[in-house]
């Protein structure tokens, strides 16, 4: 049986004990649920954390950790969220604190020492990272919301099942750097911006652009705002008629341009045609 090691805790010393019978490795433990307690907490597919990123987690996410090296520093984890297994920073992650009431509904949310303007901003979340919302408060006109890691600006967070529209989330990126592996304004690739609105929405969504192309249902012209066109390796959102909005290497940065002439580069850079459209 072939599993997409991606999203397998399966390596040949070690493997997840919920794989015993069904992955061959040298012992099989149980994970241990843990929360990042880092802002962004960056995850790369080798041991010794060489190699490009390939991907990121946010604040308040799960991991099972299976195995932690003191040499390294590194641990090897499972993204509670969308399954994807990699090597990251020890020091990122902590015990599991706190259910999540909220997400960071902004590009980003700072966190004070108090709720005041004036107050010493502590750290920097991104969007999409989930905390504990609390008790309100208001300063100078502005409303900020109790966390267990401080204040934060009220407008910066939402319910996590506040109703969202997917696309006018994606759009929100405009302009944010091309960053493979990435998953926040800092830097993110083109699937990142498919998951993250679509997270934002209440829609479950996979991590890389092949296990996109699942997602939805197949149609055959991108007519609609919403629609997921697909190419081998890539991946873009319909905006309007003749629209797309994508992370992509030609712009280095999120960008919206004409959907056929997109179509027409990709095709001419040798990234092939089309190979879906889905609608949710």
């Amino acid at each position: 049986m072939s599993f997409d090691p991606r999203i397998t805790p399966a390596r040949p010393d070690l493997a997840a004990a919920s794989l015993k019978g069904r992955v061959k490795a040298e012992r099989f433990v149980p994970g241990e649920a843990m929360q990042v307690h880092a802002p962004l907490l960056d995850v790369f597919g080798k041991p010794d954390g060489s190699g490009g990123l390939t991907t990121q987690l946010l604040f308040g996410e799960w991991v099972e950790v299976f195995d932690s090296d003191a040499a390294t520093g590194l641990s090897w984890v499972q993204n509670a969220t969308d399954g994807y297994v990699g090597y990251v920073e020890t020091a990122g992650l902590g015990p599991v604190t706190d259910r999540a009431t909220h997400r960071v509904a902004t590009l980003a949310a700072q966190i004070y020492d108090a709720p005041a303007l004036k107050s010493r901003p502590r750290a920097t979340l991104p969007y999409g990272a989930r905390l504990a919302g609390g008790e309100s408060a208001v300063d100078c006109g502005a409303s900020f919301t109790q966390t267990p890691l401080g204040w934060v600006p009220g407008g910066q967070l939402a319910p996590l099942d506040a109703a969202t529209d997917f696309v006018a989330e994606a759009r929100r990126f405009l302009g944010a750097p091309y960053l493979w592996g990435g998953r926040s304004a800092q830097g993110l690739d083109c699937s990142a911006l498919i998951q993250l609105p679509l997270w934002a929405a209440g829609v479950d969504c996979p991590r890389d652009s092949d296990m996109q192309e699942a997602i939805g249902q197949a149609v055959s012209t991108p007519d609609r705002p919403g629609d997921i066109v697909c190419w081998k390796g890539h991946i873009g959102i319909v905006t309007a008629p003749n629209r797309l909005l994508h992370a992509n290497a030609h712009h280095m940065a999120v960008a919206e341009e004409p959907l056929d002439r997109a179509i027409a580069r990709i095709r001419a850079n040798g990234g092939g045609e089309v190979t879906a459209i889905r609608r949710l």
